[in-house]
């Protein structure tokens, strides 16, 4: 896996303080995309054992709530996250995980190995970026269309259950 960035101290992509991973590779090609630079699955630099400790550092920090996973297509590395998100919830299990994708809640549920670490994750905001219904007025997410959604909740109850709008 590679990755474009890890921000020790994010504020802009979910709730508090948090760390995040900009992993790079994404087939999705959203018109205007905020990332195009992470879209190819080459940029950035190789994903090593250095890294995973580094966020474990950071998002030990008493004062980040949680990391996100981003970039790129989180759901698109699948194989390089899980371990490391599996690393963050044992180190520090009472912080949140949040996850931004392309893809929707069913997408993701249908697919074994991408539904492994959205069950690693508490909020989902899925569904690719849509230029035409683009509002900066929205918190966490770009377009209308996108929906921040409660992980735990909507699999417990089998309904995509939102975690605010």
């Amino acid at each position: 896996m590679n990755y474009g960035q890890i921000r020790k101290y994010d504020i802009a992509n979910g709730n508090g303080i948090r760390t995040s991973i900009f992993v790079t590779g994404c087939t999705h090609k959203c018109f205007n995309c905020f990332n195009e630079e992470y879209q190819n699955p080459q940029a950035g630099s190789v994903w090593t054992d250095k890294e995973t400790a580094e966020v474990l550092a950071y998002v030990s920090d008493p004062n980040v709530a949680g990391l996100t996973l981003l970039g790129g297509e989180p759901f698109q590395n699948v194989d390089g996250l899980l371990p490391v998100v599996t690393k963050v919830r044992e180190a520090v299990p009472h912080k949140d995980i949040w996850a931004y994708s392309g893809y929707t809640w069913d997408e993701i549920i249908a697919c074994p190995s991408k539904r492994a670490l959205l069950e690693q994750c508490d909020i989902l905001v899925d569904g690719k970026f849509v230029d035409a219904l683009r509002d900066p007025s929205l918190h966490f997410r770009g377009s209308k269309n996108q929906r921040i959604i409660d992980v735990k909740q909507s699999l417990a109850t089998g309904d995509v259950v939102i975690a605010m709008e």
